[in-house]
């Protein structure tokens, strides 16, 4: 038998429940995100019915949508507040950039596939999130035309923080993102930037993500 939205209104409200209530998700503006965004749109049809599992799902150009877990760990970390400016680097399937959307002011998704920036930019735009913007880039040069941000997601793990990110973070504003070797031993860091430049850092927890690659990836062209 099918699965309605009606199904997966009610596996929305239970994963927010079992994956992020009771690990200690609670910050009322995030829950109402996650309540409000249906993940099943940001995956293939295939894998809608698995939409609302605590994992990874893969999605186009051989990339992965991250866990609804450690999107509302990385959003929580980030402190967000309404009217922040966000930049999050590495779009993917567009949908922590929803979720974003329903949490922050305003907010830049960075994807350096085309292919994922453009069905992105589509699936965000279905949603009437006019707060978001999905382009495509390297995200290793951030989006120096919407900085200084208030807040950077990168959900691409990297041996060092990329320079031009910290650049573009406000004094005050918060980075998260996984720091370590490539697929392995990565550690998700929060980092605050200071008045003198330099950055606060504060580890979070071990987590394993794909690497941060330089260059966006030009359309294919048939």
């Amino acid at each position: 038998m099918a699965t309605t939205m009606t199904d997966y209104a009610a596996e929305r409200e239970a994963m927010v429940e079992r994956h992020l209530k009771r690990r200690g998700i609670t910050e009322k503006p995030i829950i109402d995100a996650f309540l409000a965004v249906p993940r099943e749109a940001f995956v293939s049809p295939e894998y809608e019915h698995l939409a609302y599992g605590d994992h990874p799902l893969p999605i186009e150009a051989g990339q992965t949508i991250s866990q609804p877990y450690i999107v509302a760990l990385m959003i929580e970390a980030a402190a967000i507040k309404p009217g922040d400016s966000v930049l999050e680097v590495g779009a993917g399937s567009g949908y922590a950039a929803a979720v974003l959307g329903h949490v922050a002011g305003e907010v830049v998704a960075i994807e350096r596939h085309d292919e994922l920036a453009r069905l992105a930019a589509e699936r965000v735009a279905g949603l009437g999130l006019a707060n978001v913007r999905i382009v495509q880039g390297d995200g290793m040069l951030g989006w120096p035309e919407g900085a200084p941000f208030d807040a950077i997601l990168v959900a691409a793990g990297s041996v060092e923080v990329p320079p031009a990110l910290v650049e573009q973070l406000r004094v005050g504003g918060r980075l998260v993102m996984p720091v370590g070797g490539r697929w392995a031993g990565q550690s998700l860091v929060k980092l605050t930037r200071q008045a003198d430049g330099s950055l606060q850092r504060e580890h979070l927890c071990e987590v394993r993500f794909v690497p941060l690659v330089a260059g966006a990836v030009p359309p294919i062209r048939t």
